[in-house]
């Protein structure tokens, strides 16, 4: 807890009263926030947040120090970091609205000539791909964006059907993946279009949804059945770039004869 008392010390010491809706700091001793600024504002005793930054017996809530977070305006790593001094875990990063993935995530996609690759949003939303995926999977290029989704393309699009040998299988353990990530976002992504289309049209999807199946993400060997290249054996990956936590990058990297780690 002692690195927690010394950060929020420093970080109030280095805010400006006019930040957070103060007048300017003109007659006082030292620069930055007054321990009774912050109580009041984050709402908690000033009593107990001197106490805290003191170093006392004291073991702050999470909303405590979501309070102070915001009203010492720290960005999402700060928030994490002091969470996780105090044995929290960090809250997973909002989903990310954008549209396309940042042009640095799809230049490291591009130089990865001989493995098809994409990028997937916190909604499966293919927001990034490179010509070896394209070359795998062609419709991802011309599919509106709007369906450009994984799971919808896994769960409508007969290519795909086609080229998984292994599609009720991965079609399934997919979508248990899905549900894994989405975590405490999960009822919010459930009411997006995607889902609520699928639950529609999609009797293996409705069929599928229905088990609340469950299942962490691991690297495995993956066969896929490409029309003109014939069997392809790969192995799947996944990472999430550092500066991009909304991201993650799937990357299949070949492999000459099956192998690998278990499915």
């Amino acid at each position: 807890m002692k690195e927690l008392c010394t950060f929020l010390r420093a970080r109030r010491g280095r805010l400006d009263p006019t930040q957070v809706g103060l007048p300017p700091a003109t007659g006082r001793r030292k620069a930055g926030l007054r321990r009774e600024e912050v109580a009041t504002l984050a709402g908690i005793s000033v009593t107990w947040y001197t106490w805290l930054e003191q170093g006392r017996d004291v073991q702050p809530s999470r909303q405590v120090l979501d309070a102070l977070a915001r009203t010492l305006r720290l960005s999402s790593t700060e928030h994490a970091y002091i969470l996780g001094l105090a044995g929290y875990t960090a809250l997973p990063p909002a989903a990310d609205a954008a549209a396309d993935a940042p042009a640095h995530v799809q230049r490291l996609l591009d130089v990865l000539v001989s493995s098809p690759a994409y990028a997937v949003a916190p909604d499966w939303r293919i927001a990034a791909w490179n010509a070896a995926y394209e070359d795998l999977y062609p419709n991802v290029a011309t599919v509106p964006a709007a369906e450009r989704n994984l799971l919808w393309l896994v769960f409508t699009d007969p290519y795909v059907r086609d080229l998984l040998p292994d599609w009720e299988t991965t079609s399934r353990r997919f979508l248990a993946e899905f549900r894994a990530e989405a975590g405490p976002r999960l009822t919010d992504l459930a009411r997006s279009p995607v889902i609520t289309s699928l639950l529609r049209i999609s009797p293996d999807f409705r069929d599928a949804w229905g088990t609340h199946r469950i299942e962490g993400f691991t690297s495995r060997l993956r066969t896929f059945r490409h029309p003109r290249a014939g069997v392809l054996h790969f192995e799947h990956h996944r990472l999430a770039p550092a500066d991009q936590p909304n991201l993650h990058l799937v990357i299949y990297t070949p492999a000459t004869e099956p192998g690998g780690p278990p499915a």
